[in-house]
Protein backbone atom coordinates (compact mmCIF):
# COMPACT_ATOMS: atom_id res chain seq x y z
CA UNK A 1 0.00 0.00 0.00
CA UNK A 2 1.42 3.74 -1.00
CA UNK A 3 2.59 5.50 1.86
CA UNK A 4 0.69 8.84 2.90
CA UNK A 5 4.17 10.64 2.80
CA UNK A 6 3.93 10.43 -0.99
CA UNK A 7 1.11 12.83 -1.24
CA UNK A 8 1.65 16.22 -1.82
CA UNK A 9 -0.35 18.09 0.77
CA UNK A 10 1.20 21.64 0.71
CA UNK A 11 -0.73 21.98 -2.81
CA UNK A 12 -4.15 22.96 -2.49
CA UNK A 13 -5.31 20.99 -5.17
CA UNK A 14 -4.24 17.91 -3.10
CA UNK A 15 -6.63 18.58 -0.14
CA UNK A 16 -9.57 16.47 -0.20
CA UNK A 17 -12.84 18.42 -0.50
CA UNK A 18 -13.23 22.03 1.47
CA UNK A 19 -13.40 23.09 -1.95
CA UNK A 20 -15.26 26.56 -0.02
CA UNK A 21 -12.22 26.91 2.14
CA UNK A 22 -9.78 27.09 -0.53
CA UNK A 23 -11.77 28.87 -3.04
CA UNK A 24 -11.96 31.60 0.21
CA UNK A 25 -8.05 31.61 1.10
CA UNK A 26 -7.35 32.07 -2.63
CA UNK A 27 -9.56 34.94 -3.09
CA UNK A 28 -8.21 36.32 -0.21
CA UNK A 29 -4.40 36.86 -1.25
CA UNK A 30 -5.46 37.60 -4.53
CA UNK A 31 -8.01 40.72 -3.18
CA UNK A 32 -4.98 41.72 -0.95
CA UNK A 33 -7.46 41.25 2.31
CA UNK A 34 -4.92 38.77 4.42
CA UNK A 35 -5.45 39.43 7.90
CA UNK A 36 -2.19 39.56 10.39
CA UNK A 37 -3.83 36.26 12.30
CA UNK A 38 -5.69 32.90 10.34
CA UNK A 39 -7.27 30.63 12.94
CA UNK A 40 -7.28 27.37 10.57
CA UNK A 41 -10.36 25.70 12.70
CA UNK A 42 -11.84 22.33 12.39
CA UNK A 43 -11.84 18.73 13.39
CA UNK A 44 -9.05 16.28 13.04
CA UNK A 45 -8.69 14.70 9.93
CA UNK A 46 -10.24 17.38 8.59
CA UNK A 47 -7.62 18.72 6.39
CA UNK A 48 -7.02 22.14 8.01
CA UNK A 49 -3.19 21.15 9.06
CA UNK A 50 -2.54 20.51 5.52
CA UNK A 51 -4.06 23.27 3.81
CA UNK A 52 -2.34 25.73 6.28
CA UNK A 53 0.70 24.74 4.70
CA UNK A 54 -0.49 24.82 1.65
CA UNK A 55 -1.62 28.29 1.90
CA UNK A 56 1.86 29.09 3.59
CA UNK A 57 3.60 27.37 0.20
CA UNK A 58 1.22 30.09 -1.41
CA UNK A 59 2.01 33.17 0.24
CA UNK A 60 5.52 32.47 0.11
CA UNK A 61 5.49 31.08 -4.08
CA UNK A 62 7.32 33.51 -6.36
CA UNK A 63 5.30 32.70 -9.60
CA UNK A 64 1.73 31.96 -8.51
CA UNK A 65 -0.82 30.22 -10.56
CA UNK A 66 -4.46 30.50 -10.81
CA UNK A 67 -5.92 28.01 -8.13
CA UNK A 68 -2.48 26.90 -6.76
CA UNK A 69 1.46 27.47 -5.88
CA UNK A 70 3.90 27.04 -8.88
CA UNK A 71 5.74 24.26 -6.84
CA UNK A 72 8.85 25.07 -9.16
CA UNK A 73 10.55 28.06 -7.49
CA UNK A 74 12.83 28.29 -4.94
CA UNK A 75 10.37 29.30 -2.37
CA UNK A 76 7.75 26.20 -3.16
CA UNK A 77 10.68 24.19 -2.82
CA UNK A 78 11.68 25.40 0.75
CA UNK A 79 8.03 25.62 1.77
CA UNK A 80 6.84 22.20 0.21
CA UNK A 81 9.60 20.74 3.01
CA UNK A 82 9.04 23.00 5.63
CA UNK A 83 12.64 24.51 5.80
CA UNK A 84 11.71 27.92 4.16
CA UNK A 85 13.95 30.23 6.48
CA UNK A 86 10.51 32.55 7.02
CA UNK A 87 8.57 30.05 7.88
CA UNK A 88 8.76 29.01 11.59
CA UNK A 89 7.29 26.34 13.31
CA UNK A 90 5.21 25.87 16.97
CA UNK A 91 3.76 22.69 17.88
CA UNK A 92 3.27 20.50 21.09
CA UNK A 93 5.50 19.11 23.11
CA UNK A 94 6.55 17.48 26.13
CA UNK A 95 9.08 18.88 27.93
CA UNK A 96 12.02 16.95 29.34
CA UNK A 97 15.76 17.83 29.91
CA UNK A 98 16.84 18.06 26.72
CA UNK A 99 13.24 18.78 24.86
CA UNK A 100 12.27 22.69 25.79
CA UNK A 101 10.75 24.64 22.71
CA UNK A 102 9.78 23.06 19.33
CA UNK A 103 13.23 24.21 17.99
CA UNK A 104 14.39 20.56 19.65
CA UNK A 105 11.78 18.86 17.77
CA UNK A 106 11.45 20.76 14.79
CA UNK A 107 13.58 18.16 12.63
CA UNK A 108 11.01 15.07 13.88
CA UNK A 109 7.99 17.48 12.81
CA UNK A 110 8.93 17.90 9.43
CA UNK A 111 9.47 14.12 9.07
CA UNK A 112 6.20 13.07 10.72
CA UNK A 113 4.29 15.77 8.58
CA UNK A 114 5.57 15.09 5.45
CA UNK A 115 4.82 11.50 6.10
CA UNK A 116 1.85 11.51 7.57
CA UNK A 117 0.01 15.14 6.22
CA UNK A 118 -3.79 14.63 8.09
CA UNK A 119 -1.24 14.08 11.16
CA UNK A 120 -3.21 14.27 14.58
CA UNK A 121 -1.77 14.71 18.00
CA UNK A 122 -1.96 11.53 19.01
CA UNK A 123 -0.15 10.63 15.58
CA UNK A 124 2.53 13.26 16.74
CA UNK A 125 3.04 11.75 20.23
CA UNK A 126 3.25 8.07 19.00
CA UNK A 127 6.07 9.09 16.50
CA UNK A 128 8.14 10.32 19.46
CA UNK A 129 7.00 7.28 21.77
CA UNK A 130 5.67 10.07 24.09
CA UNK A 131 1.87 8.81 23.30
CA UNK A 132 1.07 8.48 27.71
CA UNK A 133 3.09 12.73 27.93
CA UNK A 134 1.12 15.25 28.35
CA UNK A 135 1.54 17.43 25.16
CA UNK A 136 1.70 21.66 25.87
CA UNK A 137 3.38 24.97 24.50
CA UNK A 138 5.14 26.31 27.47
CA UNK A 139 6.00 29.89 28.27
CA UNK A 140 9.52 29.24 27.29
CA UNK A 141 7.88 28.86 23.39
CA UNK A 142 6.18 31.98 23.63
CA UNK A 143 9.60 33.99 24.21
CA UNK A 144 11.13 32.14 21.15
CA UNK A 145 8.18 33.30 19.25
CA UNK A 146 9.12 37.05 20.11
CA UNK A 147 12.29 36.84 19.44
CA UNK A 148 12.06 35.41 16.08
CA UNK A 149 9.71 37.78 14.76
CA UNK A 150 12.15 40.27 15.82
CA UNK A 151 14.35 39.13 12.86
CA UNK A 152 14.51 41.08 9.41
CA UNK A 153 12.67 38.66 6.86
CA UNK A 154 15.29 36.53 4.95
CA UNK A 155 14.11 36.94 1.57
CA UNK A 156 12.19 40.11 1.90
CA UNK A 157 8.36 39.02 2.18
CA UNK A 158 6.29 37.63 5.07
CA UNK A 159 7.47 35.99 8.01
CA UNK A 160 5.11 33.12 8.42
CA UNK A 161 4.62 31.71 12.13
CA UNK A 162 2.97 28.47 11.99
CA UNK A 163 1.15 27.62 15.07
CA UNK A 164 -0.53 23.92 15.55
CA UNK A 165 -2.83 23.08 18.05
CA UNK A 166 -2.66 26.24 20.42
CA UNK A 167 -5.19 25.33 22.38
CA UNK A 168 -2.48 23.44 24.26
CA UNK A 169 -0.39 26.62 25.23
CA UNK A 170 -0.79 27.25 28.94
CA UNK A 171 -2.00 30.59 30.20
CA UNK A 172 1.59 32.34 30.98
CA UNK A 173 2.01 31.25 26.83
CA UNK A 174 -1.03 32.70 25.61
CA UNK A 175 -0.98 35.71 27.26
CA UNK A 176 2.37 36.20 25.99
CA UNK A 177 0.97 35.48 22.08
CA UNK A 178 -1.64 37.92 22.45
CA UNK A 179 0.54 41.12 23.39
CA UNK A 180 2.07 40.08 19.73
CA UNK A 181 -1.23 39.48 18.11
CA UNK A 182 -2.49 43.29 19.22
CA UNK A 183 0.55 44.65 17.61
CA UNK A 184 2.38 42.38 15.17
CA UNK A 185 5.51 43.38 13.38
CA UNK A 186 5.16 44.21 9.54
CA UNK A 187 4.66 41.67 7.11
CA UNK A 188 3.59 38.89 9.89
CA UNK A 189 1.34 36.42 9.05
CA UNK A 190 0.51 33.93 12.32
CA UNK A 191 -1.30 30.82 10.72
CA UNK A 192 -2.53 28.45 13.32
CA UNK A 193 -4.30 26.02 13.60
CA UNK A 194 -6.60 24.34 15.53
CA UNK A 195 -8.65 21.46 16.68
CA UNK A 196 -11.16 23.00 19.69
CA UNK A 197 -10.97 26.48 19.55
CA UNK A 198 -13.61 26.54 22.49
CA UNK A 199 -10.22 25.86 24.69
CA UNK A 200 -8.55 28.87 23.24
CA UNK A 201 -8.29 32.26 25.16
CA UNK A 202 -11.52 34.69 23.87
CA UNK A 203 -9.04 37.90 23.33
CA UNK A 204 -7.38 35.56 20.86
CA UNK A 205 -9.74 34.47 19.31
CA UNK A 206 -11.09 38.35 19.12
CA UNK A 207 -8.29 39.03 17.10
CA UNK A 208 -7.65 36.07 14.39
CA UNK A 209 -10.07 35.31 11.64
CA UNK A 210 -11.51 31.91 11.36
CA UNK A 211 -11.24 29.80 8.78
CA UNK A 212 -13.66 27.06 9.66
CA UNK A 213 -13.50 23.15 8.12
CA UNK A 214 -16.33 20.71 8.20
CA UNK A 215 -16.13 16.84 8.70
CA UNK A 216 -15.49 16.02 5.33
CA UNK A 217 -18.16 14.33 3.50
CA UNK A 218 -18.09 9.94 2.56
CA UNK A 219 -18.19 10.65 -0.92
CA UNK A 220 -15.17 13.42 -0.74
CA UNK A 221 -12.90 10.42 1.43
CA UNK A 222 -14.10 7.52 -0.82
CA UNK A 223 -12.49 9.60 -3.60
CA UNK A 224 -9.45 10.75 -1.84
CA UNK A 225 -8.46 7.04 -0.30
CA UNK A 226 -9.25 5.92 -3.76
CA UNK A 227 -6.97 8.25 -5.61
CA UNK A 228 -3.72 7.93 -2.79
CA UNK A 229 -4.17 3.91 -2.34
CA UNK A 230 -5.78 3.00 -5.57
CA UNK A 231 -7.75 0.59 -3.48
CA UNK A 232 -10.98 -1.11 -4.23
CA UNK A 233 -13.99 1.30 -4.26
CA UNK A 234 -16.05 -0.73 -1.99
CA UNK A 235 -13.23 -0.82 0.74
CA UNK A 236 -12.50 3.15 0.28
CA UNK A 237 -16.64 3.84 0.84
CA UNK A 238 -16.46 1.03 4.15
CA UNK A 239 -13.66 3.66 5.46
CA UNK A 240 -14.94 6.43 4.97
CA UNK A 241 -18.59 5.36 6.34
CA UNK A 242 -16.76 4.65 9.23
CA UNK A 243 -14.70 7.56 9.80
CA UNK A 244 -16.91 10.08 10.94
CA UNK A 245 -15.71 12.68 8.41
CA UNK A 246 -11.91 12.44 9.55
CA UNK A 247 -9.38 11.63 6.17
CA UNK A 248 -6.73 10.24 8.60
CA UNK A 249 -9.22 8.19 10.47
CA UNK A 250 -10.26 7.32 7.29
CA UNK A 251 -6.49 5.78 6.29
CA UNK A 252 -6.21 4.08 9.56
CA UNK A 253 -9.42 2.06 9.12
CA UNK A 254 -8.42 1.58 5.75
CA UNK A 255 -5.08 0.06 6.18
CA UNK A 256 -6.18 -2.16 8.91
CA UNK A 257 -9.66 -3.31 7.32
CA UNK A 258 -10.36 -6.96 6.71
CA UNK A 259 -13.36 -6.23 4.26
CA UNK A 260 -16.75 -5.12 5.28
CA UNK A 261 -18.56 -9.18 5.93
CA UNK A 262 -15.36 -9.14 8.68
CA UNK A 263 -16.95 -6.33 10.66
CA UNK A 264 -20.04 -7.33 10.39
CA UNK A 265 -19.26 -10.94 11.42
CA UNK A 266 -17.50 -9.96 14.40
CA UNK A 267 -21.08 -6.94 15.04
CA UNK A 268 -23.23 -9.95 14.39
CA UNK A 269 -21.35 -12.47 17.15
CA UNK A 270 -21.36 -9.85 19.93
CA UNK A 271 -25.05 -9.02 19.53
CA UNK A 272 -26.00 -12.52 19.67
CA UNK A 273 -23.86 -12.89 22.47
CA UNK A 274 -25.15 -9.79 24.47
CA UNK A 275 -28.27 -10.70 23.36
CA UNK A 276 -29.24 -13.49 25.88
CA UNK A 277 -25.59 -12.90 27.82
CA UNK A 278 -23.77 -16.42 26.98
CA UNK A 279 -20.61 -15.80 29.66
CA UNK A 280 -18.53 -18.42 27.84
CA UNK A 281 -18.75 -17.23 24.41
CA UNK A 282 -18.76 -13.78 25.82
CA UNK A 283 -15.36 -14.28 27.52
CA UNK A 284 -14.09 -16.04 24.08
CA UNK A 285 -15.28 -12.94 22.14
CA UNK A 286 -13.93 -10.21 24.73
CA UNK A 287 -10.23 -12.24 24.63
CA UNK A 288 -10.20 -12.80 20.53
CA UNK A 289 -10.75 -8.64 20.05
CA UNK A 290 -8.70 -7.55 23.06
CA UNK A 291 -6.09 -9.06 21.32
CA UNK A 292 -6.76 -6.79 17.89
CA UNK A 293 -5.20 -3.72 19.19
CA UNK A 294 -6.79 -0.66 19.79
CA UNK A 295 -7.54 0.90 16.06
CA UNK A 296 -9.33 -2.76 15.12
CA UNK A 297 -11.37 -1.89 18.72
CA UNK A 298 -12.05 1.61 17.78
CA UNK A 299 -13.30 0.37 14.01
CA UNK A 300 -15.80 -2.32 15.69
CA UNK A 301 -17.35 0.25 17.71
CA UNK A 302 -17.77 3.17 14.83
CA UNK A 303 -18.90 0.38 13.27
CA UNK A 304 -21.79 -0.69 15.18
CA UNK A 305 -22.72 3.26 15.89
CA UNK A 306 -22.84 2.93 11.85
CA UNK A 307 -25.10 -0.27 12.19
CA UNK A 308 -27.37 1.67 14.69
CA UNK A 309 -27.84 4.72 12.78
CA UNK A 310 -29.22 2.58 10.02
CA UNK A 311 -31.27 0.39 11.60
CA UNK A 312 -33.15 3.94 13.30
CA UNK A 313 -33.60 4.92 9.54
CA UNK A 314 -35.40 1.58 8.72
CA UNK A 315 -37.36 1.88 11.69
CA UNK A 316 -38.23 5.56 10.39
CA UNK A 317 -39.15 3.86 6.90
CA UNK A 318 -36.40 5.62 5.26
CA UNK A 319 -34.31 2.26 3.72
CA UNK A 320 -33.27 4.69 0.75
CA UNK A 321 -30.88 6.22 3.65
CA UNK A 322 -29.45 3.20 4.71
CA UNK A 323 -25.55 3.52 3.86
CA UNK A 324 -25.20 -0.20 4.10
CA UNK A 325 -26.10 -2.53 1.20
CA UNK A 326 -25.70 -6.10 0.56
CA UNK A 327 -25.40 -8.85 3.33
CA UNK A 328 -25.14 -5.79 5.59
CA UNK A 329 -28.52 -4.07 4.37
CA UNK A 330 -29.92 -7.75 4.98
CA UNK A 331 -28.58 -8.00 8.52
CA UNK A 332 -29.81 -4.17 9.20
CA UNK A 333 -33.55 -4.88 8.16
CA UNK A 334 -33.21 -8.18 10.56
CA UNK A 335 -31.77 -6.20 13.89
CA UNK A 336 -33.65 -3.01 13.43
CA UNK A 337 -36.13 -4.45 15.88
CA UNK A 338 -33.85 -4.30 18.68
CA UNK A 339 -33.23 -0.73 17.86
CA UNK A 340 -35.64 1.86 18.94
CA UNK A 341 -36.33 5.50 20.08
CA UNK A 342 -36.25 4.05 23.45
CA UNK A 343 -32.56 2.95 23.51
CA UNK A 344 -31.13 4.08 20.55
CA UNK A 345 -29.54 7.36 22.24
CA UNK A 346 -28.79 5.11 25.55
CA UNK A 347 -26.96 2.51 22.76
CA UNK A 348 -24.92 5.55 20.88
CA UNK A 349 -23.94 6.68 24.41
CA UNK A 350 -22.26 3.54 25.42
CA UNK A 351 -20.48 3.07 22.25
CA UNK A 352 -19.12 6.15 22.12
CA UNK A 353 -18.18 5.88 25.76
CA UNK A 354 -16.20 3.25 24.91
CA UNK A 355 -14.40 4.44 22.16
CA UNK A 356 -13.50 7.44 24.12
CA UNK A 357 -12.09 4.84 26.63
CA UNK A 358 -10.10 2.98 24.22
CA UNK A 359 -8.23 5.79 22.64
CA UNK A 360 -7.13 6.50 26.24
CA UNK A 361 -5.97 3.16 26.48
CA UNK A 362 -8.58 1.80 28.97
CA UNK A 363 -8.14 -2.69 29.31
CA UNK A 364 -10.60 -3.83 26.71
CA UNK A 365 -11.16 -6.86 28.65
CA UNK A 366 -13.17 -5.03 31.08
CA UNK A 367 -14.17 -2.50 28.77
CA UNK A 368 -16.32 -4.45 26.57
CA UNK A 369 -17.55 -7.17 29.06
CA UNK A 370 -19.06 -3.98 30.81
CA UNK A 371 -20.19 -3.06 27.12
CA UNK A 372 -21.96 -6.69 26.30
CA UNK A 373 -23.81 -6.33 29.81
CA UNK A 374 -25.31 -2.84 29.42
CA UNK A 375 -25.80 -3.79 25.60
CA UNK A 376 -27.45 -6.97 26.96
CA UNK A 377 -29.97 -4.27 28.93
CA UNK A 378 -30.73 -2.48 25.94
CA UNK A 379 -31.98 -4.41 23.06
CA UNK A 380 -33.48 -6.19 25.27
CA UNK A 381 -35.83 -3.00 26.12
CA UNK A 382 -39.06 -3.34 25.25
CA UNK A 383 -40.01 -0.17 22.04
Amino acid sequence: MQKSGNFKAVFFKDIIGQTEVKERLLHMFKDNRVPHALLFSGPEGSGNLPAAFAFIQYVFCTDKQAQDSCGQCPSCLKASKLVHPDMHLVFPISKSKHVRTSNDLVKEFREAFLEMPYMTLNDWFNSLNAENKQPLIPADEANDILKKLSYTSYEGGYKVMMIWQPEKMNTESANKLLKILEEPPEKTLFVMVCNHPEQLLATIISRVQQILFYQLPVEDISKGLIAQYQCDPAAARQAALLSDGSYREAQLLLQHSDGGTAYLQNFRAFMLIALKFDAPKAVAWIDENARTGREKQKQFLQYGLEIFRDCLMMNFGSADLVRHSGEEKEFVGKFSRFVHRRNYERLLEEFNSAFYHIERNANPKILFMDLIMKTNELINMPA
